[in-house]
């Protein structure tokens, strides 16, 4: 999560059954906002803090304690060695592994709290770790906001390893917990993104069932992202483990031991736009960071619906193991171009004549994002998209196909027919996910009549080949809930 992502547009920065999810199409991380300078994560010195004013009362909340772990009775993993590791048993944070970050607010991601070092915001207690956001007001009565953040940089630092922490978030508008990674040495292979970034666990607090891995790279920024949803409940109901294996070429995400998520494609450049050897950049130390965030680029600023007296981000353990050896000699697999239809369509069962399980992401995916609410179904060589809440933003109601083969200087022409129950619009657009949702044919609005009308675009292929590209249909917050209904989709290389 590094707050120095997003877009250079927004700038320079699924127990129980699992389900993954698609990722929306102008998903934002920590990462996507201004890099913040590691330096400056130490050295930001705090002004008179607002967070000793008009501090919100509550009563304490009683917590059951967690077991003591020794660490003899820490477990082990075969082939792996524990390395370090914190299980937050005393009533102090241990200073031998952490060190706590102080900023001012709007530093990174336009965030809104202001990271302090005082006893209310960072704190040990009942074995875990509490990182806790208090709303103040200011000496104008405005809404202020204060958190804790805590890094182990150039003290427990490590290149490869499984890591793996178990923690509780807090739920609410707003509130953006988050275990993440950065390089050590930022400048080693150039500034963010180019010095790469893991994001172990990313929790929107508005939307707490679903928890985010992703990965940060390249220049110009480049990500992919993995989600998964738990079928039942929300990670702020209960402790839930989230991990990493890294390896050489390789980082798989975990949740509860179970994989939603692995990344092996990425690269580097330098200034020169010379590429690096892989696997540049995760080929170097990172170290830990354990945040709760509020506001921000991605989810927002609170509303009147967040509870500040629970807004607790809980760590029970942090641990960290790494195999004897690790071989580095890894080459970067080759990306892999699906093939056209018979007839040289890019799109696969366009025609939707065949099958399609909406629900995962081969082929047709329907995907609900942001409040939104509504259901799709196929028949009569159609999809139908119904709509129960438009939810907050365009892409609240999607259907995407992604895995498109899109070639640099090559021309497109897109084609599909489509109506609806009554007169309204959608947005279509050809993204790149795995490149910062680049938009390789723009996001154009289509204004939907009763009649099937049949409608084209062209575009150029101006970024560098992606065997991954998605068409993208969006119809939420939209100014009709109207049924949608597509057919006949096409998108073929002229």
């Amino acid at each position: 999560m590094n707050n120095t992502v997003k877009k250079l547009c927004t700038l320079v920065c699924v127990s129980g059954l699992l389900v993954s999810i698609g990722g929306c199409s102008r998903q934002q991380t920590q990462s996507d906002a201004i890099p913040e300078s590691i330096e400056v994560t130490e050295t930001v010195e705090i002004t008179e803090s607002a967070s000793t004013v008009g501090i919100e009362e509550s009563a304490p909340k009683l917590k059951e304690p967690l077991p003591q772990v020794s660490q003899e009775e820490v477990p082990q993993y075969e082939g792996y060695t524990l390395i370090w590791n914190d299980e937050f048993n005393g009533n102090s944070l241990n200073t031998d592994i952490w060190s706590i970050t102080k900023r001012q607010p709007g530093v990174t991601n336009a965030e809104l709290q202001e990271y302090t070092d005082l006893p209310d915001n960072v704190f040990v207690s009942d074995g875990r770790l509490i990182l806790k956001a208090i709303k103040t007001v200011d000496k104008a009565g405005k809404d202020y906001y204060t958190s804790g953040k805590v890094v182990t940089r150039k003290k427990k630092d490590f290149t490869y390893g499984k890591v793996v922490t178990r923690a509780k978030v807090p739920v609410g508008q707003g509130l953006w917990p988050a275990i993440w990674m950065m390089p050590t040495v930022e400048t080693l292979y150039g500034t963010w993104p180019r010095g790469g970034e893991i994001d172990i666990m990313e929790i929107l607090g508005h939307e707490p069932a679903v928890a985010h891995g992703t990965i940060h790279y390249g220049m110009p920024h480049a990500q992919q992202q993995g989600s998964y949803k738990l079928e039942n409940g929300t990670f702020a109901d209960a402790f839930h483990e989230f991990s990493i294996e890294w390896e050489p070429g390789e980082i798989r995400f975990y949740v509860d031991d179970s994989l939603y998520h692995t990344v092996n494609d990425w690269y580097s450049v330098d200034p020169g736009v010379i590429e690096r050897e892989y696997p540049a950049p995760f080929d170097q130390d990172f170290y830990m960071q354990l945040n709760l965030a509020v506001g921000g680029t991605w989810p927002g600023a609170p509303d009147e619906t967040t509870d500040f007296t629970n807004a607790e981000f809980e760590i029970d353990y942090v641990r960290v193991y790494q195999k004897p050896e690790y071989d580095t000699n890894v080459t970067k697999p080759a990306p892999v171009f699906r093939d056209k239809t018979e007839d040289g369509n890019l799109i696969y069962n366009g025609d939707f004549s065949e099958y399609d399980d909406l629900s995962d992401e081969i082929n047709w995916n329907f995907i609900l994002n942001e409040d939104g609410k509504g259901q799709a179904s196929v028949s009569d060589d159609t999809i139908t998209i119904t709509t129960d809440d438009g939810g907050k933003v365009d892409y609240s109601i999607q259907l995407v196909q992604k895995d498109l083969p899109l070639y640099n200087g090559k021309t497109y022409k897109l084609t599909f027919d489509a109506y609806a129950a009554e007169a309204r619009d959608m947005n279509v657009c050809v993204s790149g996910p795995t490149a910062n949702y680049t938009r390789y044919m723009p996001d154009t609005k289509v204004s939907l009549t009763t009649e099937q009308t049949t409608y084209t675009y062209e575009f150029e292929m101006s970024e560098a080949d992606d065997n991954n590209g998605r068409i993208e249909f969006n119809m939420g917050y939209a100014d009709s809930t109207a049924d949608i209904s597509i057919k006949n989709v096409r998108l073929e290389e002229l």
